[in-house]
């Protein structure tokens, strides 16, 4: 499976934050990647930049925008 964007991660992390519970973002990632089955190669992908893997980035974008809707605590 691609990597996928930071808007189809959305509603997944939703659904897993739903239970209440306090994640951290690595521990986040992990679901994440899990989720969307992953492959060890895809979850070490960098950015061009080559300083973050692209799904740590984009589950971060994911949470920085539900944040900013007030959908996160």
């Amino acid at each position: 499976m691609a990597i996928p964007d930071y808007q189809t991660i959305m509603l997944p992390l939703l659904k897993i934050l739903q239970d209440g519970r306090t994640y951290t973002t690595r521990e986040l990632i992990e679901k994440m990647a899990e989720h969307f089955e992953l492959a060890d190669e895809e979850k070490k992908e960098l950015l061009p930049s080559g300083q973050q893997p692209v799904f740590d980035n984009r589950v971060g974008w994911a949470k920085t925008y539900l944040n900013k809707a007030g959908l996160m605590e």
